[in-house]
């Protein structure tokens, strides 16, 4: 095989890799790519069985499988791809398609992302857009925007105590403690449920929410706090001590927007003198609603600048609205 097809192949498998950990909708996934692949490769059948082990077989999913629906539509479509090129049925994808269809169903669902360390981030996320009446129990691109442009900025994190408002399922805030070297980090949310799943999503990542420092220096202390901005103080914002306050896809409405801004107004008056840097990501889906937030920051006396935009590479995102970044000055 050339070294610019071999390429294009390991493109191919890493994409179907990384959406099916995320279970992605199969909409998504670059079925011509793989149809005109298996058209002209003398080897179809093996680049099957690539992704095979790259999907269904993933030690990942093994461990912490998506939902047995979804897998077994994925092997289906592969099937398909399979019997569009070849008269000849695939022996091991009848097998894995047999292996899904006895299994049982998994009690959780998960979604799991790679990170360039190797290391993964597993979570475990409803799959309803708005459940239980929060947005909270899904990860949106905003969250994955953040976590790329904080891997490829460590330095804005290494050895900082990082406070993330509405953590939500907690994508964002596990991608900075596994990669950028916090000294602590605090992920918080209002909703009950949110954070019963968020303590959930931060022990199967391998982090123990401790009251006090441990003696491993080479990991950050964790901890998962209620905070209802409406409600928090400024004596109770000031004990967090932030250096950094993070958020990520948080304006979804006029009225947490400006519960967002008067937050982090409080935060800014917090005793001490110590004011934090302030990262806001979002998605561009209503301008009103983002030309709301601008208004109110200004009213606020908070400057604001936009962080120059990054290339969305390293997590498959679901949207096709353009993430962005806004630094503010408190």
């Amino acid at each position: 095989m050339a070294p610019e097809e071999r390429a294009e192949t390991a493109g191919l498998l890493q994409s179907f890799e990384r959406r099916f950990l995320a279970a992605r909708a199969l909409r998504s996934f670059p079925w011509q790519s793989l149809e005109e692949k298996l058209r002209g490769s003398s080897d179809s059948e093996q680049l099957l069985l690539d992704i095979l082990q790259k999907t269904v077989r993933h030690p990942v999913c093994a461990r912490h499988p998506p939902s047995k629906k979804y897998t077994q539509s994925f092997v289906l479509e592969l099937i398909r791809k399979h019997e569009a090129v070849h008269t000849e049925p695939s022996d091991e994808l009848y097998e894995a398609l047999a292996e899904v269809l006895t299994a049982q169903e998994p009690s959780r669902c998960h979604r799991s992302y790679v990170l360039p360390s190797g290391a993964v981030i597993t979570l475990s996320e409803s799959t309803a857009i708005v459940s239980h009446g929060t947005t909270g129990l899904v990860t949106w691109d905003a969250a994955l925007y953040l976590a790329e442009w904080a891997i490829a900025n460590p330095a804005a994190f290494a050895h900082r105590t990082v406070l993330e408002l509405g953590s939500g399922a907690g994508l964002t805030g596990l991608a900075i403690c596994k990669s950028c070297h916090p000294r602590a980090y605090i992920f918080s949310d209002c909703h009950c449920r949110v954070l019963q799943q968020l303590q959930e999503n931060v022990s199967l990542n391998g982090f123990s929410p401790q009251p006090e420092p441990t003696a491993d220096t080479q990991r950050p202390l964790v901890t998962v706090a209620q905070l209802d901005w409406d409600v928090a103080t400024t004596p109770e914002l000031a004990a967090f001590q932030p250096d950094v306050v993070i958020a990520a896809d948080v304006l979804y409405c006029p009225e947490v927007t400006r519960s967002l801004v008067r937050v982090l107004h409080r935060l800014a008056t917090c005793p001490g003198g110590r004011v934090p840097d302030v990262y806001v990501a979002f998605t561009m889906r209503n301008p009103d609603t983002y030309q709301l937030f601008t208004t109110e920051l200004d009213h606020a006396e908070m400057r604001w600048e936009t962080v120059p935009p990054h290339a969305r590479k390293l997590f498959p995102y679901e949207g096709c609205s353009e993430p962005a970044i806004l630094k503010l000055v408190l």
